[in-house]
């Protein structure tokens, strides 16, 4: 295996944790609220920082892809 093999597949590892626990935060932050009686707007930041790290995993796999494409 190629050392940028070896990256690739520790950036798609990093992307898919980064995606699991961004989304078991994001649901127990809405359990939690609902179960607090928080605010739409503290809902709302929680919704965007998920969506923060979505956008962040997309981009290392978009990077991933593209490191492929060029091969």
């Amino acid at each position: 295996m190629s050392q940028i093999d070896e990256h690739d597949r520790a950036l798609g590892r990093r992307a898919a944790l980064i995606i699991a626990v961004a989304t078991i935060l994001w649901l127990l932050l809405q359990w939690i609220g609902k179960q607090q009686g928080w605010s739409a707007q503290v809902a709302l930041i929680g919704d965007l920082a998920a969506i923060a790290a979505y956008i962040y995993a997309l981009a290392l796999v978009w990077r991933i892809w593209r490191r492929k494409a060029g091969k």
